[in-house]
């Protein structure tokens, strides 16, 4: 009888330390795994990498969920910018390629900033290897268990794009216009400014096309956050100065049609002292080369040489003697042009 309590006592026991040894283990398993996504999922740099992540997969609305993303009014103001910029480049479709993501270094505040980690990221933007440090900071935790985090400084970029001679620009396949955001009486300029929310680490490719003006396509590689300037220089294409060109020579050709020696409001011309007998005959011996840059408010040609050619009978007051004057005579004219809201072009001569 003795002996059998003895081995239900021992089988007992067994079963007792074996439940003891398979629920330190589960502690054990629960502490590690606790630990692991804390230092992986949980940590400064997992949420990091969160943000990183979703920009790789063009998920703008998992980035822009992310606490602290947005910069906020007063550090906005500080850096001279408007408070209220559009997201109009907070969109997936202008994301460019972030690929080779690897964490470099997180660094944690000593003393009271403890809480307040250095994040710094390496990554290929469009195929161009790169890194960004990211500022973060404890803001809680989930279950007394899992941290939460937040960003310190925002990661977003602010491109602050200068349009000279227009008003429109191409960011990543969007064609934008600066005015669209500008109170209502701006004046219309020749040259237009405006600033925009924008992801960072990303590669921004601007540019310029219309049907008059173009500007060369530049690559503008964003990995901090805060301002970046982009200045687009919209230049006159050749169907621009073509144009110009064509409205120039008709307009000599018509001055040309004149029969005076002095044509009315026209750039050439000749003063004969001796008696004329025919009727002048112009013609336009050599067009101006017409070659257009930014002024002020208008696109300039500066004074530019031509030939103009004149036919015409005289006849000497000294000693009536007759001769026909055959020559080229020369002029200069220069001009502005300014383009009209209807894509006209408004030509000064000067």
């Amino acid at each position: 009888m003795s002996n059998g309590v003895g081995v239900r006592r021992g089988r007992y026991l067994r079963g007792v330390i074996a439940l003891g040894v398979v629920a330190v283990l589960l502690v054990a398993a629960l502490v590690a795994t606790v630990g692991s996504l804390n230092r992986d999922v949980y940590s400064a740099g997992g949420f990091v990498r969160q943000y990183l992540d979703a920009l790789a997969d063009h998920d703008t609305a998992t980035a822009l969920a992310l606490p602290g993303i947005r910069p906020s009014a007063a550090d906005l103001e500080a850096d001279g910018l408007p408070a209220d910029l559009p997201d109009t480049l907070l969109r997936d479709s202008v994301l460019g390629s972030l690929t080779d993501i690897e964490l470099v270094s997180d660094e944690a505040g000593t003393g009271e900033s403890s809480h307040i980690h250095t994040v710094t990221y390496a990554f290929a933007v469009d195929g161009q290897k790169s890194e960004m440090a990211f500022t973060v900071e404890r803001v809680g935790n989930v279950a007394g268990v899992f941290d939460t985090w937040g960003f310190v400084t925002s990661p977003l970029a602010v491109l602050r794009v200068n349009v000279l001679h227009d008003a429109t620009f191409t960011v990543n396949g969007l064609t934008l216009d600066t005015r669209a955001h500008a109170a209502e009486d701006a004046p219309v300029s020749f040259s237009n400014q405006a600033a925009y929310l924008a992801f960072a680490p990303t590669l921004y490719t601007v540019s310029h096309e219309s049907v008059l003006l173009t500007a060369a396509e530049q690559a503008v590689p964003v990995v901090a956050s805060g301002a970046v300037d982009i200045a687009v220089d919209a230049a006159p294409n050749e169907t621009f100065t073509g144009q110009v060109q064509a409205k120039l020579d008709e307009y000599l050709d018509e001055c040309a049609t004149q029969e005076v020696l002095l044509p009315s409001n026209c750039p050439f011309g000749i003063e004969i002292d001796n008696r004329v007998r025919s009727a002048p005959e112009w013609s336009i011996a050599d067009y101006p080369d017409v070659a257009l840059t930014a002024g002020e408010d208008s696109f300039d040609m500066p004074a530019t040489p031509g030939q103009a050619h004149i036919v015409v009978d005289v006849q000497s007051l000294y000693d009536g003697s007759r001769d026909t004057r055959d020559e080229d005579v020369p002029f200069s004219v220069g001009l502005s042009v300014t383009i009209q809201g209807d894509g006209a072009l408004a030509i000064q001569l000067r």
